[in-house]
Parts: structure tokens; sequence; C-alpha cells
């Protein structure tokens, strides 16, 4: 451990004392930009830990000279030149460096990139201390897209290098996500980094942390107090990210992804939300698409898309940007894919990059329904399958072809350790015939004396981790409902008919352990009410009704209308349930004087990457509830809203608190409002939606603050009321993310 804080110390000072560049994500074609949208929608993604007034130049590797000092000083003008002119026609962020004080070789074309250094400020965005404003009316226009971008078409062009721990960097990770690669350095651990990388006392420190609620402000204010004889080299990004993983392997491994960007907040983990996946695909697609990677130095085509009407240019980067897309679906590893990228170009990317056992999918996702006329309409005359759905926990099973045997989350954590009963199972229950395979299921707690399915309150009893066999209490059983990959072969894009007869083919059922999930084909909607009902009498939530034929392929991390869930509450009002995020707390009153009588609660919207209110709740909760509540929740009180929480001052909680925990909740009806924001625009453009009568149900483990229902979801919810369809109002049928 004195280890560990003697390395973050060291690490710390070499970040706090470097001069680093302005922001350059604030310059565009040289002009200084810092009240544009482009600046101002980008700030709000993460807070700058370091600033500077000094406008000191991007470092060059110094080369060792070989030719006479005046022949290298005429070639060196040459290349600056050329350079130049390459700088002054690409719209980056970067200035060109200026010549070195000690003469170098000059760069061929095969060596200029490599020479060039990605200062690490170029990926830290200036802070905000307010809420960020955007322009709804520009729907196709993401600020952070272009920018971003043009970040990375810089890269690509003077350190193609440097692109995969960029792109790492832009997303808080150190890795792929089923990896489990985190920094787990303790708040404790960095206080004691923090005061001896600054030279104040660690008691102030704390204190400061406090009264901030920030460590990162924290390290920022200190950031003057120290003092150094020598002027250290700037940080870079390759370093920088090199350091942290450093740092990571040390700290040892877990399931929770380590938030980089940030250096400080990504140490402690507090960093919640950095630039969305989704905006990171988009805007690699289009620099790699605009600023082809491996033309060497200086670039033959700085911009592909130049002499393209904007039509014709934004279905061309549209249609690029999809096969990245579908590619990280099938492959979600940059450290496969980007080395592609650059070698073999975007349209080989299906070619290089397949799905592969041992690599987690995001899974499939169905829409919510509220009854059995709604799904005849849907599908028409498609053919069509109901499943229970169960309620457990989601196991996406890999056997690779050595006979090992993973089991990933939804949300590609690596759980094998922790369900040591399933690994022993499989070879029992696969067929000599299956040699690799992706399987995916549901582990859900089973009860072995009476021969029935227990609650998922009962699973999340189970230890999390490292599992010993001989000591676990709650038994599992494996639904197993689809089959993504078989011996070598990707099936996602094989029927479901397909799929499903290929799964009873290659495996064998085992009461209690392993069973197919229980389904009928029918489109009988008397049969297909009672089979809901069946499936209540069953412990099991409501069903899942699947196209067979038509439009019925795997579709990788969507929420598809081709996967429909029907619960068993759907009489009840909404059709579905809605996960929400925890941001703020009311003081309990009366018999709940101690505790939290209340809390504000919140969507997430994917788009603008922020948390908007959607209603306040206080009913569904037992005591135990609120003690529990109580005991996790003040550990995360924050002084003031974050500046990605989108709210109203009349909903003011008395507490603030980080988004922590995700909550399922059900509510009677959905209803526009002055006071709440979520999906402010999406049905009204001055009133957001919120949820009536809303009841609490269950902590949702298994998801984090950026998996809550978004506010897509939430207008969906509310155009599908029967109230709203009499008026005459159209769900919007497109399926989201």
């Amino acid at each position: 451990m004195r280890l560990m804080a003697l390395l973050i110390s060291l690490f710390l000072v070499s970040v706090l004392i470097s001069r680093p560049v302005k922001s350059p994500l604030k310059v565009q074609n040289g002009v200084q930009k810092a009240d544009s949208p482009v600046t101002k929608k980008v700030a709000k993604r993460s807070r700058q830990i370091l600033d500077s007034d000094d406008d000191d130049a991007p470092v060059v590797k110094e080369q060792v000279a070989t030719k006479a000092h005046g022949d290298k000083e005429a070639l060196g003008k040459t290349e600056k030149v050329k350079k130049d002119a390459v700088f002054t026609a690409v719209p980056t962020p970067l200035s060109p460096p200026p010549a070195p004080a000690t003469p170098v070789t000059p760069a061929t074309p095969s060596t200029l990139a490599s020479s060039y250094l990605i200062p690490f400020d170029l990926l830290l965005l200036e802070s905000t201390s307010g809420q960020t404003d955007y322009d709804p009316s520009r729907p196709k226009y993401h600020p952070v897209d272009h920018t971003l971008s043009n970040l990375l078409r810089s890269v690509l062009l003077l350190s193609p290098d440097d692109l995969l721990c960029c792109v790492y960097l832009c997303l808080n990770q150190l890795g792929p996500a089923y990896l489990g690669m985190e920094l787990g350095v303790g708040e404790t651990v960095l206080m004691k980094a923090v005061a001896q990388a600054t030279g104040r006392q660690l008691d102030k420190i704390k204190a400061e942390a406090q009264e901030k609620g920030d460590l990162g402000l924290v390290a920022e204010s200190s950031r003057s107090n120290q003092r150094m004889m020598f002027q250290p080299a700037s940080l870079t990004a390759g370093g920088v990210f090199r350091k942290l993983k450093e740092i990571a392997s040390m700290s040892g491994n877990s399931v929770t992804v380590g938030l980089v960007v940030l250096i400080n907040r990504s140490l402690a983990g507090k960093l919640r939300i950095g630039l969305a996946e989704q905006s990171v695909l988009s805007a690699l697609s289009q620099a790699v698409c605009l600023t082809p990677p491996g033309q060497g130095f200086p670039p033959a085509v700085i911009d592909a898309g130049k002499g393209m009407s904007t039509e014709s240019r934004r279905a061309w980067i549209e249609e690029k940007s999809l096969i990245l897309k579908q590619t990280y679906c099938e492959m979600p590893n940059y450290d496969v894919i980007v080395p592609v990228l650059l070698k073999e170009g975007i349209d080989e990317l299906p070619n290089h990059c397949k799905l592969t056992p041992g690599v987690p999918l995001r899974p499939m996702l169905a829409h919510p329904t509220k009854g059995v006329g709604e799904v005849m309409k849907r599908f028409d005359e498609a053919a069509f399958t109901c499943e229970y759905k169960y309620d457990g926990e989601r196991a996406q099973i890999h056997i690779l072809e050595s006979g090992e045997v993973r089991v990933f989350s939804r949300n590609q954590e690596d759980n094998t350790s922790k369900y040591p009963d399933i690994l022993s199972r499989i070879p029992k229950v696969k067929k000599d015939s299956v040699v690799s395979c992706v399987l995916d299921s549901e582990a859900v707690a089973w009860d072995r004396e009476k021969k029935q399915i227990q609650p998922f309150q009962v699973l999340t009893t189970r230890k999390r981790k490292d599992v010993d066999a001989s000591e676990i209490k709650v038994q599992v059983c494996v639904y197993a409902f689809d089959l993504l990959y078989l011996n070598g072969e990707s099936l996602v894009r094989q029927p479901l008919s397909r799929r499903r007869a290929l799964l009873k083919e290659s495996f064998s059922e085992v009461e209690g352990e392993f069973v197919f999930a229980r389904s009928i084909d029918s489109d009988n909607t008397d049969a297909i009410a009672e089979f809901l009902e069946q499936s209540v009498r069953d412990s099991c939530e409501g069903l899942m009704v699947k196209t067979l034929e038509k439009d019925a392929t795997y579709e990788i991390a969507k929420r598809s209308h081709n996967w429909l869930k029907l619960k068993k509450d759907y009489l009840d009002g909404v059709g579905d349930t809605v996960d929400l995020c925890v941001i703020g707390a009311y003081l309990g009153k009366g018999k709940r004087t101690g505790t939290y009588g209340g809390f504000l609660l919140a969507c997430y919207d994917e788009d603008n990457e922020e948390f908007q209110s959607v209603c306040k709740i206080g009913t569904g909760f037992k005591d135990e509830d609120l003690e529990q509540h109580y005991k996790f929740l003040k550990e995360h009180i924050l002084p003031k809203p974050r500046a990605y929480y989108r709210i109203d001052q009349s909903a003011e909680p008395d507490v603030w608190l980080d988004a922590v925990q995700v909550w399922e909740v059900k509510c009677a009806d959905l209803s526009l409002s002055p006071v709440y924001k979520a999906a402010m625009g999406m049905v009204d453009p001055e009133k957001g939606i919120s949820l009536r009568f809303p009841r609490f149900l269950r902590i949702r483990d298994d998801k984090k603050p950026e998996d809550a229902t978004t506010g897509a979801q939430i207008a969906d919810l509310y155009k599908k009321q029967q109230q709203i369809q009499n008026q005459g109002e159209k769900a919007d049928p497109e399926d989201y993310y």
C-alpha cells in the first residue's frame, strides 16, 4: 500500500506541476471559440482538472542528427512549410509545432507522424459550473461528434499509434469492459497522494474535499502550492495511459471498468459521465472516413468528403459509421478494432473482427407492450413465439474451443467466478458435437426441495465473486433461450427459428440445472392470455414475445420491436416498470424521522448525456428499505447537483446525491409536467414528463446509472397510454438503444 501511495504521489506531482497548453478543443482552424456551441456542449461531459494560461506547443521527439548543421536547417525549413500547409488545410484542434531548439533530422513521410506526441491536454475538456445549454433545433448536429472527430483526425495524421489510447481515454476506460480492469485506488490513499504531491497537510485536504465534494477540484486548487527546481516534460496521452495501466495492475483487477480521463477523479472512480460510447464510435468512423489512415505524411487525402453535397456526405458517413457500430457489437474490443482500422480501413472490419467466444456481446433487449392486443397488432401476420420472462440475471455463457467456460452479465462483466455451479454442469448438458458456442440465458434462483423458481431478491443474496461451490446456499437454474454462435459460425443473422432449433439439438435438459425457456408458438389471443396467466403462477414476470422468421435476427445491443415483453402487471396502468436513478433525497418526518422520507428520481438522456428529473417517490418502501437506503445513500451526498443533472428548482431536494444506484419503479400513468425535465422537447416543447403515483419495487444492482430508462423510452410510454392515443397522438415506431 505504501508503494502504491508513493507511485500515485509521484504521478500526481508530474500531473499537477506540468504546464499544459490551452484546451485545443477550443480552437477550430486557428480561431479561438471559447463560447461556441461545440465547446459549450463538450464541456458538460468532463470537467477539466488541469488548466493553464500558457501556450506551450506540443513536444516533438528529438532524433539523432546525421548530417551537417546547415543541411538540416534547410531541410527542416522545407518540412515545416509542408507541415504548415497540412495544418492549414485540416480542421484540426492542434497547432503546428514550432521548430525545435536543437536541430533534428528531417522526418520522412513514413516517420513524421510517429515523431509527434499527442499532448494529454488535448483530451482534457474545459469545466463548467452551471447547466449546459443545447440547441434542440439542430437534431442532426452533435457537437461532440464533430469536435472529437477533428481531434481523432489530428491523431490519425500526427501519431496514429496513439489512436487506441486516445479512444480509451475519451471513454474513461483502461481496456475492454469484460476484462474488469480498474484502478482500484481508494479515496483515502488518493488523498494522501495529493497531500504528498502538493505539500499540503492531509487534514486540510480532507476538510476541503468534504466542503467541495470533489477531490479533483481540491487537487486543482492545491496545484499552485507545489514548486519544482526544473520544469518536467509535458504529459502525453500515451504516457498517461500507460502509467494508469501500471497503477491498475498494481491494485488488482475487479469487475468494474476504471474511469480514466480525469486523473484525480478517475483514480477515485468518481466520474459518472464521460463521452458516450455511441458518440466516440460516430466520431471515430467520421475521422477514418474523412482522413483515411495509413497515408504517411504529408497525407494525400485530407478531406475525402470534399466536393460531396451535404446530404451525400452525411449519408456516406452514416453508412460507414454503421459498419463500425455493427462490428463493435460483435467484437466490443478496441484493442482488436483500432489496429484493423489503421491497417485495413473501415470497409474491411467485418472480415477481420467477428463474434468470438470469450468476448461478450451486449444483449438484445425487448420493447415493452401493454397487452395481447398490442402484440397481435405489432406482429400482424408474422409468426411469433411466446416465452416465459424469467425473473433472474442475464447470463451469457461462452464455451471456448479449449473447453473453458465463461459467464458474462448483461453489462459484459465477467461473472465466471460467481457461478462455479454453472461451469460444472455445462460439460454435462452440452452434446459432443459442440466445440464452441455462445448461449443467451437467464440464471434464476431455484428451490431444489420445492422444485420451483424463487424471487429475484433471493438471487441477490448470493455472493458476487470468488464463490466456493461447496458454500453455495442459493442454487440457480439456467434457462437457455438463444444460441448466438456455434462451432465457428456466428448465428446472429439467422432467424430465431433456426437458432432455437440448433440450441435444442446441441444441449440436453436437466431439471433444476439447465432447461430451455418454456414457450408456445400460437397466434390465438386466448391461448396467449392463458399462457401469460400460467407464467405468473410459475413465478415469472410475464412473457417475451418474439418473431420467428420475419425480421427475426439477433439485434445486438438494441432494444427491438421484434422482441416484446408482456408483463403480468400491464393492466395496472403503464405497461412496463421503469428503471430510474436516485439523485436527491428529502428528510423524513414523523414516523420516518431519522431517515429519508422521499427521493428525487431521474431518467437518463443518451443524446445529451444527462440525468433528467422525472418524479418524487415516497411509497412502496418498508421500514427496513428506508433504513437500507439511508445507510447507503448518505455515503454519496453531494454539496450541489452535478452539472449534468437537469432539474427544476421547485423540486429541489434537501440532499443532493450522486447518481450511483438504479431503482425499479411502477407508476399508475404518466403526465406532462412543467416541473420535471424527462423527455422535454420530445412530446411538448416546454414541458417534461412525470410519473404519477410512483411506487418503489426493488434495487437494480445489475444495472449501471447509464442503463437507466431513457428519456426516449419515457416519451414512448407516455404516447402509448390509451387516453393519449384516444386524442389522436401516435407513438414513434423507431427503435431506440
